[in-house]
C-alpha cells in the first residue's frame, strides 16, 4: 500500500548509492531529477516544484473519489511524429502527468482502490532499460526507477503487460479509464488496444468502463500553493518577455517572434505553452493566427499572444501596441474600452464574488457594449445589439489554464469560481473592414489577457509584469 506521509523518495538513494559504484549524479535517467539535474529541481522534488509526496497525495485523493473495488487505468502520450524519422517535441498527457510526474512515453499507470478511503495501490509499466535503443533515442528511467524514483508499489515492462495485467484487473468491480485516442499503426498504444486474447481492449471489454477525465479535472482545477507558484514564474517570464518586446520597434512578425523567444530563454523559461500568435495590422482578427511572417510597417498595430511554460504549467497572455511606440487616437479609444472592460472582470475574480466564467462573459460584452457607445458619435457609431456583439467579440471572455493552456474541460463555465482556480481574462473587440462598421476603426482588432488565480477576496494576476496601461507602454520607448 501506498505510505502518503513518508513516500519512497529514500528508495532512490538506498537502491542506488548502495547498489552501483557510478554516483547518483552521473546515472541517467528519461527526465532530469534531483540527483541529476540539481540546477532545475530542488531536495525531494519529482519534477520541477512539485514534489514526490504531492504526487502522491493526488493519487490518493483520486482514489477516495473512486468507488471500492475499482481501478483508474491511465496511458502515458505517444511520441508524433511530424515525417517518417523526424519526431515532435514529447508532451505528456496532462492526466496521466498529474498523477504520476513521469515524462516518458509508451507507460500506463494503474490505480487500485483499497479497502479504505484514500488507500491504493498504484502501478506504474514503463519502458525497460534498454543500451541499443537509448543510443538512439535517449535515456530511459527504466522498472527500477518506476519503483524508486516514481514510488509505484508494482512496476514491470510494457512489453509484457499482457501477461502483467490480469492479475490487477481481476478483482475489480468498476473501471475508470483516461481514454484512449485511436492510435497510429504499430505504437505502443496500437499494440495494447488491437483486439486479440492478450490485449488490453480484451482484458477490459468484460468490465463497465467510466470516463476518468470528470473525476480528475475538479482536482485539477483547484490548485496546490506549488502549483500556483509555477503558474506565477511562467507569468512573471512571459510578462517581463513581452514588455521587452514592446520596448522596441520590429520590422517583421517573424523578427518579433524571435526577440520574444531569446527573452523567454533569457527569463528562464525557453519553451512556448502553444505556437504564439503575433499579428500585424488586420491580421490579429484572426484569433489564432500563428503564419507570423509577415512585414510590420512603423504604424502597424500588433497583437502578441504568448505564453511560457514552466515545470509543465503554462500561462496565457496577450497585448496590443502600437509598433511605433505611440498610440493613435482611434486606437487608443478602443484599447481602453478593451483595457476597462478587462479590468472590471479580473476584480470579480474572487470566490466571494460568487460568479462563474459564464457569468464574466455576460458581465463583460455588456461593458463592451457600453464602452463601444461611449466612444461612437451620431455620424460614426457602433452597433451595439446582440448580432453585432457577437461578430466583434466572438470568443469567449475566459477558460481554466495549468497544465494545459484550455485546462480540464470537464470543469463548466458555469462553475462558480473558487480559490485556487486559475483562469484567463481576455476580452476583445475585432472590427471587420467593411462598411458596416465605423470608418475609423476598420480593420483594428484589441484583445488584452492575463492569467489570473482567483482568490478568496481578491484575484492574483499572474501577469502582472506584461505592462498594460497606455502610458506605460508608450513610456517603454522613453
Amino acid at each position: 500500500m501506498m505510505d502518503i506521509v513518508h513516500p519512497s523518495i529514500n528508495r532512490f538513494t538506498a537502491h542506488y548509492s548502495s547498489s552501483a559504484s557510478v554516483p547518483a549524479a552521473e546515472l541517467e535517467f528519461g527526465q532530469p531529477l534531483h540527483e541529476t539535474h540539481p540546477h532545475l529541481l530542488k531536495p525531494g522534488e519529482l519534477t520541477p516544484g512539485i514534489t514526490a509526496l504531492e504526487y502522491a497525495r493526488r493519487r490518493s485523493k483520486l482514489a477516495a473519489r473512486l468507488p471500492e473495488g475499482a481501478i483508474a487505468v491511465l496511458a502515458a502520450a505517444e511520441v508524433k511524429y511530424r515525417s517518417r524519422d523526424v519526431f515532435y517535441d514529447f508532451h505528456q498527457d496532462s492526466n496521466f502527468f498529474y498523477l504520476t510526474g513521469f515524462d516518458e512515453p509508451e507507460a500506463l499507470a494503474i490505480i487500485c482502490k483499497s479497502s479504505t478511503p484514500d488507500d491504493h495501490i498504484f502501478h506504474l509499466y514503463v519502458r525497460p532499460k534498454d543500451s541499443k535503443a537509448e543510443k538512439w533515442e535517449g535515456a530511459r528511467s527504466g522498472t527500477q526507477a518506476a519503483v524508486d524514483v516514481f514510488n509505484a508499489d508494482e512496476t514491470g515492462p510494457t512489453s509484457s503487460l499482457p501477461h502483467l495485467l490480469p492479475p490487477p484487473l481481476r478483482p475489480l468491480k468498476n473501471l475508470h479509464r483516461h481514454p484512449l485516442l485511436p492510435p497510429p499503426p504499430s505504437t505502443f498504444l496500437s499494440r495494447l488496444s488491437t483486439p486479440s486474447p492478450t490485449s488490453i481492449s480484451t482484458l477490459l471489454s468484460s468490465h463497465t468502463t467510466t470516463p476518468l477525465s470528470p473525476l480528475i479535472h475538479p482536482l485539477r482545477s483547484l490548485k496546490s500553493p506549488a502549483e500556483l507558484s509555477l503558474l506565477r514564474s511562467a507569468g512573471r517570464s512571459t510578462g517581463r518577455a513581452l514588455t521587452s518586446t514592446m520596448s522596441v520597434p520590429h520590422a517583421s512578425e517573424s523578427a518579433l517572434s524571435a526577440h520574444l523567444s531569446h527573452s523567454l530563454f533569457q527569463h528562464g523559461t525557453p519553451k512556448h505553452a502553444y505556437i504564439p500568435v503575433i499579428a500585424g495590422d488586420a491580421r490579429g482578427s484572426t484569433i489564432h493566427y500563428t503564419a507570423n511572417n509577415a512585414l510590420l510597417l512603423p504604424t502597424s498595430p500588433i497583437l502578441v499572444d504568448a505564453g511560457a511554460e514552466r515545470g509543465g504549467y503554462v500561462t496565457d497572455i496577450t497585448r496590443v501596441w502600437p509598433n511605433s511606440g505611440k498610440f493613435s487616437a482611434e486606437l487608443r479609444a478602443l484599447y481602453e474600452v478593451v483595457l476597462s472592460a478587462q479590468r472590471h472582470a479580473i476584480a470579480l475574480c474572487h470566490e466571494a464574488a460568487n460568479v462563474s466564467l459564464d457569468d464574466l462573459h455576460t458581465i463583460t460584452v455588456n461593458r463592451i457594449a457600453d464602452g463601444l457607445r461611449g466612444i461612437s458619435t451620431t455620424e460614426n457609431g457602433f452597433a451595439t445589439d446582440a448580432k453585432s456583439l457577437d461578430i466583434l467579440f466572438p470568443h469567449h471572455v475566459g477558460h481554466y489554464i495549468g497544465l494545459d493552456v484550455h485546462d480540464t474541460p470537464t470543469v463548466g463555465r458555469r462553475e462558480k469560481l473558487r480559490e485556487g482556480m486559475c483562469v484567463t481574462v481576455e476580452p476583445g473587440v475585432y472590427v471587420p473592414d467593411d462598411g458596416r462598421w465605423p470608418e475609423r476603426w476598420r480593420g483594428m482588432s484589441v484583445r488584452v489577457e492575463d492569467s489570473v488565480a482567483v482568490g478568496g477576496t481578491g484575484p492574483v494576476v499572474l501577469s502582472v509584469e506584461a505592462v498594460k496601461e497606455v502610458d506605460d507602454i508608450e513610456a517603454l520607448r522613453g
